[in-house]
């Protein structure tokens, strides 16, 4: 699903530039000129995304060639060319733009996702991503944090139940909640893990008394923190979540929790400054 996922979403991000054509360079290029076009990062980070740039402009045009010069997750400094494109100058220059934007958004996703992890690096605690990231594009979004060392969260509403505090509120508590997740999961005959969002201490002790896969904590103080950590004492795992940033990321981690779900690194990562300089073929 996956797969077939990401050729979608390319061929749809080439037909929104594209449209019916690449007026400037049909008009300006000769059809026939062979160039390379040298992919430049242009700022320290960590680089990801090779493969969807490969498929990107095989998609596009199977005859350009492709070479790597780094992999992804690679930490790369400023002005390293990481790959090199050869073929139709034509088909370059009109592949470029949709090529740059999912290669420098994966490193840029990347990058910020790496500068949280070795923050906590000392630390059991591993970096999750969320669903805050751009529609039609969590793939790639999903897939370039993976990269970087961390892991995924759920990729939607389909692959894991995610009790949060309005489903509690719609079913009346924590326990009649779990219970009925349960109830459906076995209905289903599906093993689906079930997490619920806790936001005090006697929900943490509510949940742990139902039988749960993960435990969220959510906007908990670092004080409160640790508590729930002693209280859970591992008969689940536990995701630390909410108003997590680079000053504090170190501080959580270190109360014993297993994941940090960190929205930031999807819904406002920076793209990591790539060009592509085109040379011609003499």
């Amino acid at each position: 699903m996956i797969e077939r996922s990401l050729n979608q979403i390319i061929k749809d991000a080439l037909a929104e530039d594209i449209g019916s054509g690449d007026i400037t360079t049909n008009a300006a290029v000769d059809s026939n000129l062979l160039a390379h076009g040298e992919f430049l990062v242009k700022q320290d980070g960590i680089v990801a995304g090779f493969e969807v740039l490969k498929k990107t402009i095989e998609i596009f045009d199977p005859s350009l060639q492709l070479t790597f010069f780094a992999n992804d997750g690679d930490r790369v400094s400023a002005k390293t060319v990481v790959a090199i494109v050869k073929g139709k100058a034509a088909s370059i220059l009109t592949v470029e733009r949709t090529a740059l934007n999912f290669f420098q958004r994966m490193s840029g996703i990347a990058t910020m996702s790496r500068l949280f992890q070795d923050k906590i690096s000392h630390t059991k605690a591993k970096i999750i991503d969320t669903r805050k990231t751009v529609p039609g594009l969590r793939t790639i979004d999903k897939i370039a944090v993976k990269l970087s060392g961390c892991s995924n969260h759920r990729f939607g509403l389909y692959d894991m139940f995610l009790i949060k505090d309005n489903h509690i509120e719609a079913a009346g508590s924590i326990a009649k909640a779990i219970s009925l997740c349960k109830k459906y999961r076995k209905k289903k005959n599906h093993n689906y893990k079930i997490e619920v969002e806790t936001t005090n201490l006697p929900q943490v002790e509510e949940a742990i008394g139902c039988g749960v896969d993960i435990i969220m904590l959510d906007n908990f103080n670092l004080t409160d923190m640790r508590k729930a950590v002693e209280l859970i004492n591992g008969k689940c795992l536990i995701e630390a979540s909410g108003n997590v940033n680079l000053d504090n990321v170190k501080q959580i981690a270190e109360t014993g929790v297993d994941f940090i779900s960190v929205g930031a690194i999807t819904h406002s990562a920076k793209a990591l400054d790539i060009s592509l300089e085109l040379k011609l073929v003499k």
